[in-house]
């Protein structure tokens, strides 16, 4: 039997939830924006109206009044969404356990154990999108179908406040029309390349030579011919349950340009100790580093280093992202944005026995440790390395606030 997926998309959430909350904004173009001050003054998302007017996310602030001089720009409220967010969890787990939040304004739903209870998925998705608008004023595009990428696409083929069923008798006319990049996973770099080999939509993609797409591409070759194919198996994952975390980074858009290198590391070491703090609660160590920069003309690069022996000391992976820096970075632009990522993570048993091999390391891991335990105790930003305070644009921002630093987790 057919597993029975939804895939539910909260439509314009942010810009949602601030019209919600003032309904003298309900009929105006609505933008939710970035701190301008921390230079985070970009469009995170927006109502209808303000789409109506060419405004794109990522635009920024300047970029979207002078599309649309009546823009009404609203400070995004990451609390009340995420409060907002839980709520809409609460109504999807009326009816099943088995939650996978994408984001969080998006979220997979495997009904299919509770078919005998709530009828059928198309019911069940109805039912959902009903109690989102009568119960929190919100409304939601729901895609039903038989595996998680199919259902992501039929939450995008209708907006807003719809529900549409991808089954296995309607998906090769409705998924295979649509351009390859509406695909899950397929961005905009993969999207070129396949276009390069004449492959613009789902369709084509189905019908390309797996051994060829294999060739080109890899396994991700492959496993995008299953998607299109409908051959996606991976299941939704009950409440609560992770995915094994593969890397773990963060990165910031500094307050100000970096003009020089001790600017630059001070922001390191600030992403390096919440990067290190995160791997420690996941019992991990990481075996390489990759340092992202994205200089004052927006060009972004980046470079990776593999270290001797895995870490999860800030000291040992600032130190690394410095030495990429030094080779990568040359000086003709300053720095507007770092991101510091630990990669080739592994569990901790495969360390302990090489301890006391390693000068130095399990005492600077023990340090951090009790930095970690003193940190949740009193605040982050009760202690800090003194490398921090070279510079006074850096010395009070907070590695665990999200309005200064943006923690991302990256799982692959």
């Amino acid at each position: 039997m057919d597993r029975a997926i939804l895939h539910s998309d909260l439509n314009n959430f942010y810009a949602s939830v601030e019209c919600m909350d003032n309904p003298q904004l309900a009929d105006k173009p609505v933008a939710v924006c970035g701190n301008a001050e921390l230079r985070h003054g970009i469009v995170l998302a927006k109502n209808y109206l303000a789409k109506a007017w060419g405004i794109k996310t990522g635009d920024t602030i300047g970029e979207a009044l002078s599309k649309c001089g009546t823009l009404q720009i609203v400070t995004a409220r990451h609390d009340r969404y995420s409060f907002i967010a839980s709520k809409v969890r609460g109504i999807y787990y009326d009816y099943t356990d088995f939650v996978e939040p994408f984001g969080l304004d998006e979220a997979w739903l495997d009904v299919t154990g509770s078919l005998k209870l709530f009828g059928n998925a198309e019911h069940i998705a109805e039912e959902i999108r009903r109690r989102v608008r009568e119960e929190l004023g919100l409304t939601v595009s729901i895609g039903v179908s038989f595996n998680k990428v199919f259902a992501k696409l039929g939450s995008d083929m209708k907006k807003p406040d719809a529900v549409t069923v991808v089954n296995r008798d309607n998906y090769r006319d409705c998924v295979w029309r649509l351009p390859v990049g509406d695909l899950l996973c397929v961005g905009k770099a993969t999207q070129s390349r396949l276009q390069q080999y004449s492959i613009r939509t789902i369709g084509d993609l189905a019908a390309a030579d797996p051994d060829d797409l294999r060739r080109k591409f890899g396994k991700w070759g492959t496993m995008l011919y299953l998607f299109a194919n409908g051959q996606d198996e991976e299941p939704v994952r009950r409440l609560g349950e992770r995915p094994p975390v593969k890397t773990i980074g963060n990165s910031s858009t500094a307050p100000r340009d970096l003009v020089c290198r001790d600017d630059v590391n001070c922001l390191v070491h600030l992403l390096s100790e919440c990067v290190a703090a995160r791997m420690r609660r996941h019992c991990v160590r990481c075996s390489g580093v990759h340092l992202y920069l994205r200089d004052s003309a927006l060009k972004s690069y980046g470079a990776q280093k593999r270290l001797e022996y895995p870490v999860a000391t800030s000291r040992a992976i600032a130190n690394a992202a410095m030495d990429i820096f030094d080779e990568l970075y040359d000086r003709q632009r300053d720095i507007r944005s770092v991101g510091v990522r630990a990669i080739g993570l592994v569990g901790e048993e495969y360390q302990n026995s090489m301890f006391g091999c390693i000068d130095g390391e399990e005492r600077a891991e023990r340090l951090e440790q009790t930095v970690d335990a003193i940190r949740r105790k009193w605040g982050s930003s009760v202690i800090k390395r003194g490398v921090v305070f070279a510079n006074r644009d850096f010395a009070y921002l907070d590695p665990e606030d999200e309005s200064a630093l943006h923690p991302v987790s990256y799982v692959k």
